[in-house]
């Protein structure tokens, strides 16, 4: 595994049907190959629209099992451009039973396994436990063909717990896909992920949805972005209002000397911290 790797970010507005919506990030995978990526992870529930923004029940349609007929279509694409490659969907593991997962696919179209929000809102605008159970699985990390990375879904980033146990499990590069509007969480979103980057010592790819969409008045504001262990943005964040693929090369030799300099993982004292997890 190189020290250097190229990664994207999708941002992307909603286009109206799941169909199309895939098939434009079909066309971001390729772009994003075609620049030399070699991973790349698309936005919050990326097929469909935000729709926590009500509480519908038609909405549960848009859940399908995974592994299952998306990640199989982009099994293929990954497989096709050497691309490793992370999926957040609507999970359905059985009728009545449907979580906020991604999926994550190797560069061989191989794949790893997911990751199910462990975290759930229920205020104004994010009413999600009206569509997902918290998730089970714990905080997984994926070998891939770019090194170990994992995952962290949108409110799952306030919650320091998950940041730290993917650092403790060897992650070199967390993906947060989000979902998030400009009234809500835009003060805290240049500043929870790079402080999670520098308190875990990894690269965030931080992804936000972009636009106003049929559903309600979220305003999301984009400036997605990758930041480095040292909390310095890699290159640009993206445009706070236009659809927007991100690709930056990640040096992943600067690991090694962040935490050589900050020995926060051999400081720890975990035998000091049980009453933080008692209810």
């Amino acid at each position: 595994m190189a020290d250097l790797i190229r990664a994207a970010l999708v941002q992307t507005t909603w286009t109206g049907d799941k169909e199309s919506m895939i098939k434009a990030h079909e066309e971001y995978a390729r772009q994003a190959a075609a620049q030399g990526a070699k991973v790349i992870c698309f936005q919050e529930l990326f097929y469909g629209p935000y729709f926590c923004q009500v509480q519908d029940k038609e909405y549960y349609s848009y859940a399908e099992s995974i592994p299952g007929p998306t990640t199989e279509r982009f099994q293929a694409l990954a497989a096709e451009l050497g691309m490793v490659m992370v999926l957040p969907m609507y999970e359905q593991e059985q009728p009545g039973v449907l979580y906020n997962t991604a999926a994550v696919v190797d560069a061989d179209g191989s794949y790893l396994g997911k990751y199910r929000k462990t975290h759930i809102p229920q205020v104004k605008g994010f009413w999600e436990k009206f569509y997902f159970r918290p998730g089970n699985l714990g905080y997984p990390t994926f070998d891939t063909a770019v090194g170990r990375i994992g995952v962290y879904i949108c409110y799952d980033r306030h919650f320091p717990e998950g940041w730290r146990a993917l650092g403790l499990a060897g992650a070199t590069v967390v993906f947060n896909p989000s979902a998030t509007h400009r009234g809500l969480s835009s003060y805290l979103w240049k500043l929870e992920q790079p402080a999670s980057a520098v308190a875990n010592e990894y690269f965030v790819g931080a992804i936000n949805r972009v636009g106003v969409e049929p559903l309600g008045d979220n305003d999301f504001y984009g400036t997605s972005y990758f930041v480095d262990p040292e909390g310095k943005f890699v290159g640009e964040t993206a445009d706070p209002n236009q659809a927007e693929l991100v690709v930056r090369d990640l040096d992943l030799g600067l690991l090694a000397e962040v935490r050589d300099r900050w020995a926060f993982y051999r400081d720890r004292r975990p035998d000091a911290y049980g009453p933080l997890v008692q209810p």
